[in-house]
């Protein structure tokens, strides 16, 4: 019996070692078939990282930092002495937590002072920023700011203020001092569950405060000399003040956006054709409009160069050209502002022409992975943003399909049907790649976007772009206007066509939030399927199938209680209905486009009043009433009380009767509430719980004072009104606590 044991035990280890030999085998050669091919995964996994880091729900501490940076030690250690096989898969581990730390590393390093009360009073600062709010007011950006009585330790470094009303000047210079009288508050969080994140924008844009006045601004002093960034940034502001002067209207405006970065002068009606046509990523300035400047000083040059046989024999012109243009990258960095999509166009561009200059391939998708590494090592942030998800994602995209054109290049085509089968190929495939991105942030797909960008995008790139070049070459002659014109019958032809084209019957095509999972499973599927080599590469499409699937089977909400307790959202069969027509633009804005439905307030407010029931917004959740009230009526509170599980104030009132009331107190804890029936129980979800608490959303993280505990009992008690056991009455909980 015991030799019997011995031999079946015996037998046993041997198949899991003979299994265990053949998967190791089947790694080892799937490894080995990514030879020379590795490198591009490096911004992949560091990318993982820094995901890792922005998805945690609670800010690492000290011990789980050290944990991290011990394990990358550690892993580099064992990676230099590992073997063929292992070293790649340590080597990924290792940029998995060094992402994990730099995305750490950068939040502590931007840390600044948050404003964490409602402040009104006297606001004076440096411009430093001019721009347009989503409300189409003038919005000034704002440092070496001062508030009245606010201690500097705890000033912000840099606020927003939005300016409404008659204003006293409508022209702000950077590097004036301005003074007005203004509302500041922290930044808001996200207005539903996993909802943009505005409080980690932010944070990472060291701005403190947001705000507005409805009271004249004043400049208290001209902007001081000296100041480079100051001087900069006027010599911007003049150059599209001298554009718009020769091209008016928005054909100047759009022009001072594509030169300088300045999208003030841009009207609402053109930002909504251009973004309704899907060619507001020409209004940007990043990989198009970087792509295109350098490309047209790089061709000229080498074209110039040819035309002079002793310079094109005895210099090396492609190199010479490479340097020329990359000196006219930096300086349209620079003219631009210097945002963050140009300064990530900037480093890409650079890459490709130090390539170059290095006597290497430029386009490749190594060129792009060192990139991405780049942006992603300067601002790991700039994972979470559609900037960066858009552009690498239409970069990527384009070098693959290209790459595979080159070995399968269709003979039936014509020479002369080159350019145009490149131009068309080009614009399918970025419009493809950036699609899904766009939907999930912006919640909305331009039907007819192709068409608009293949009779746009050659306007911009052949006329536009070049026309802004030789703008800027006669500028010190005081012949800009020669360069100026042309290149506002190319803007003309694009507003043609964005203000055509978004008029069309289903222009635009509006498309639900996604859940969290769906933007990362469809990227890993899709990076996975263009970077893999082997038939294994297919199953990327796997998993961008059931990102599709994950994302048409969403739900949204049907119930939504603004932070405040001053606006709620009931969806019903025609669409989410609200509980007020005016106010509060943002929230209700957002709300209905994540909807994916129609995002006409006044058909929402309508169908909210068409729901009302003695003053109140009314919404059954299968055996539980939820009521949206707005009236100070105590006996219209103890009616709604009477019928409601919960009833929603917007100001603070005493508790009346078995119902839970929320009030502004107790909202302001949670964040927005987000109501949901999952068979035959409510579920409750807040953006507290969602966004978690991090250094750009809890100020106890941030100060060291004691954390507020109410968020945690507020949605256990909302919980348990809507979901009670054997018809127990709701404990009350105080709007005024």
């Amino acid at each position: 019996m015991a030799r019997f044991r011995a031999g079946m035990f015996g037998n046993a280890w041997r198949r899991v070692a003979g299994i265990r030999e053949r998967c190791g085998a089947t790694v080892a050669g799937a490894i080995a078939n990514q030879r020379g091919h590795l490198f591009v995964w490096a911004p992949v996994f560091f990318g993982l990282g820094i995901g890792a880091f922005f998805g945690l729900a609670d800010e690492p501490g000290a011990g789980i930092l050290g944990v991290a940076a011990g394990s990358l030690v550690a892993l580099i250690f064992l990676g230099r002495r590992a073997g063929e096989t292992a070293a790649p898969l340590l080597a990924a581990a290792a940029l998995v937590a060094a992402g994990f730390l730099g995305g750490a590393l950068r939040t502590h390093l931007v840390a600044a002072p948050v404003l964490d009360f409602r402040y009104y009073g006297p606001v004076e600062g440096r411009v430093i920023e001019v721009d347009r709010s989503i409300s189409d007011a003038l919005r000034l950006t704002l440092d070496r700011v001062v508030l009245l009585r606010v201690d500097p330790d705890r000033t912000p470094d840099r606020v927003r203020v939005s300016l409404h009303g008659e204003q006293g000047f409508l022209d702000p210079l950077p590097g004036e001092i301005v003074m007005m009288t203004g509302h500041l508050g922290p930044p808001g969080g996200p207005v539903e569950p996993y909802g943009f994140d505005f409080q980690r924008l932010a944070w990472f844009s060291g701005i403190g405060a947001v705000g507005y006045t409805r009271t004249p601004a004043l400049a208290l002093a001209p902007p001081a000399p000296g100041e480079p960034v100051a001087a900069l940034n006027r010599f911007r502001m003049r150059v599209a003040a001298e554009v718009q002067r020769i091209l008016p209207g928005q054909t100047g405006a759009f022009a001072a956006a594509v030169m300088t970065g300045d999208v003030s002068g841009l009207s609402r009606e053109t930002l909504d054709a251009m973004r309704n046509s899907n060619l507001a990523h020409i209004l940007s300035i990043s990989g198009l409009h970087m792509a295109l400047v350098t490309g047209f000083v790089f061709m000229t040059l080498r074209s110039a160069f040819a035309l002079v046989p002793p310079l094109a024999l005895r210099l090396p012109t492609k190199k010479l050209a490479a340097i020329v243009a990359l000196a006219a990258a930096a300086g349209y960095l620079a003219l631009s502002g210097g945002n963050v999509p140009t300064q990530r166009a900037f480093v890409m561009v650079a890459v490709m022409l130090v390539a170059v200059l290095l006597d290497l391939r430029a386009l490749t998708l190594r060129a792009v992975a060192l990139a991405a590494l780049i942006v992603l090592a300067w601002m790991p942030e700039a994972l979470m943003g559609p900037g960066f998800q858009m552009s690498f994602a239409a970069t990527v995209a384009l070098v693959w399909v290209f790459a595979g054109l080159r070995e399968h290049r269709p003979d039936w085509l014509p020479r002369w049907l080159n350019g145009v089968f490149t131009l068309v190929v080009s614009s399918a495939v970025a419009g493809l790649a950036t699609a899904p991105f766009a939907a999930a942030h912006f919640n909305q797909s331009a039907s007819y976007g192709l068409i608009a960008n293949l009779v746009a995008v050659p306007l911009v790139g052949s006329l536009v772009m070049p026309a802004a070049v030789f703008a800027a070459c006669l500028a010190p002659f005081g012949l800009a206007g020669l360069g100026l014109v042309p290149m506002g019958w190319g803007i003309e032809g694009v507003l043609f066509v964005a203000h055509h084209v978004s008029a069309l019957d289903g222009a635009v095509r509006y498309v639900k939030q996604p859940p969290p999972a769906v933007l990362p499973l469809l990227s890993l599927g899709l990076i996975w399927l263009m970077l893999w080599r082997g038939r294994l590469r297919f199953a990327g499409l796997a998993a961008a199938g059931l990102a599709s699937v994950l994302w048409a089977g969403a739900e949204r909400p049907e119930v939504l209680i603004a932070g405040n307790g001053a606006l709620v959202g009931v969806m019903t069969p025609e669409g989410r209905a609200l509980s007020r027509a005016r106010g509060h633009g943002f929230i209700a804005q957002s709300w209905l486009e994540n909807d994916g439905r129609s995002r006409d307030r006044d058909a929402a407010s309508a169908r909210g009043a068409a729901m009302m029931e003695d003053g109140a917004l009314t919404a059954d959740l299968g055996q539980v009433r939820v009521s949206a009230l707005f009236s100070p009526d105590p006996s219209d509170l103890a009616r709604a009380c009477a019928s409601a599980a919960v009833v929603v104030v917007n100001r603070a009132v005493d508790a009346v009767g078995p119902c839970l009331v929320l009030g502004p107190d107790a909202l302001e804890q949670t964040g927005t509430i987000a109501l949901s029936r999952d068979g035959t129980t409510v579920r409750v979800r807040s953006a507290a719980e969602t966004a978690g608490r991090r250094l750009w959303n809890a100020s106890d993280l941030r100060t060291g004072r004691h954390r507020p505990e109410g968020a945690d009992r507020i949605e256990a008690q909302l919980r348990a009104a809507l979901n009670p056991v054997n018809g127990a009455p709701a404990q009350v909980l105080a709007a005024r606590q």
